[in-house]
């Protein structure tokens, strides 16, 4: 009979990556037995998935594999899909089997978020994961070649309008700003016939940013083609068109994209938890209300920063963080030490608006242009260096030339 403590991690997402990863460097074999369950075998780099959508970057780039990250004698690799989790019972309940926990993380992401708009649902494309992603990045390709192959030409298959312009929106159209111009070159279409539409609700952009730098954002953007509708509130989302404003105006397009909003899994409301927007509100040392054994990290969770009476912002370096300090303190509950509050080092957010653009403050400065697409590319490359060192730094890194 195994007498080691069972540690449960739900989701290779940054946060689950790095609980699993800083346990095995913690713990010895003979402390626990260390679980890892994901749906796919690997893990892929969210924050490059706009990427993939846009085609700038091979979607493989974004992806590593799980067994090349952990050491299957010391994590039990389990590739299945999350459907509960039976609190009482210390029990997961998977797609094809289930699992008994001591000790449980629970890090399984986001799920789009379309706020109930009418029709988004079935006809919006979503930047979701890598294949959703090669969707949209196929389906883009797509339509400049039906454009290319038709005897009657529709200018509006080659539009391509993208809702929200939050951090993946605008991310989004700084690479099709880039890859635009290579697919009218390969189809030989003109420039001027593709429209790139951002449209968003609010009056302003970026709103985790401050003015300076969404003014900076924007005019680049503009500058290369992208257009903007603010303060555009999206009524439905149509096959070939949003439905925007008080007065239901149509903007036609062959390619619509949503990437206006996230709310964790949808596992937290199957299993009984109290959600606040689709998350958990945890505690400070990062476990579920009321439960001694259960973490919930990353999209999924709501951690507050108490000093300011809200949530630290959900971004991956925050999530990164998470992993760590919830390795802690599973470490401290199994030597009856006491556990520490999380807190959020910000290091900085830095927004990319092409291969060679990009604008964002890194450690209290405001960075712009070549110098913050630099940045970015630094941190895109910590970020494989703390999963997998040199090795996959090396291996997946960006290295791409301005």
């Amino acid at each position: 009979m195994n007498a080691k403590p069972k540690i449960v991690v739900l989701g290779a997402g940054y946060g689950g990556m790095m609980t699993a990863r800083k346990l095995t460097q913690t713990l010895s074999p003979e402390e626990a037995e260390i679980v890892l369950v994901n749906k796919h075998n690997y893990h892929y780099e969210s924050t490059w998935l706009h990427e993939v959508a846009a085609g700038t970057i091979n979607h493989n780039q974004a992806r590593i594999m799980l067994s090349d990250v952990f050491n299957p004698n010391r994590v039990r690799l389990i590739y299945d899909s999350v459907e509960e989790v039976k609190r009482d019972e210390n029990r997961v309940i998977l797609e094809n089997s289930e699992l008994t926990y001591d000790y449980l993380v629970i890090s399984l992401g986001f799920v789009t978020n379309t706020f109930g708009i009418k029709g988004m649902e079935e006809n919006a494309f979503f930047i979701q994961d890598i294949d959703s992603s090669q969707l949209i990045r196929d389906h883009i390709e797509y339509q400049f070649v039906k454009y290319k192959n038709s005897e009657e030409k529709n200018d509006d298959d080659l539009t391509i309008l993208v809702g929200g312009s939050g951090f993946t929106g605008i991310e989004f159209v700084g690479e099709l700003a880039e890859k635009v111009p290579e697919l009218c070159k390969k189809y030989d279409i003109d420039r001027y016939k593709v429209k790139i539409i951002n449209v968003e609700a609010a009056p302003r952009i970026l709103p985790s940013f401050d003015e300076e730098l969404v003014e900076y954002a924007k005019q680049s953007l503009e500058s290369r083609g992208i257009e903007f509708r603010l303060g555009a509130k999206i009524q439905e989302c149509k096959e070939d068109c949003f439905v925007v404003g008080d007065d239901h105006e149509e903007i036609k397009a062959g390619t619509i994209v949503w990437t206006g909003g996230v709310t964790g899994s949808p596992v937290l409301s199957n299993s009984g938890f109290e959600l606040t927007k689709g998350k958990v509100t945890v505690d400070g040392d990062l476990r579920a209300p009321g439960e001694d054994n259960i973490f919930i990290i990353g999209d999924c969770a709501w951690v507050m920063n108490e000093k300011e009476g809200r949530p630290f912002p959900p971004t991956a370096q925050a999530a990164t963080q998470h992993g760590i300090t919830c390795a802690k303190n599973i470490k401290a509950l199994l030597h009856n030490q006491p556990l520490e509050n999380f807190v959020f080092d910000d290091k900085g957010t830095v927004a990319s608006l092409g291969i060679s653009d990009a604008m964002g403050t890194v450690y209290g400065k405001k960075l712009y242009g070549k110098s913050a697409a630099t940045m970015k590319k630094v941190v895109d490359n910590r970020s494989l260096y703390m999963l997998g060192g040199m090795k996959f730094l090396l291996k997946k890194g960006k290295v791409r030339p301005f």
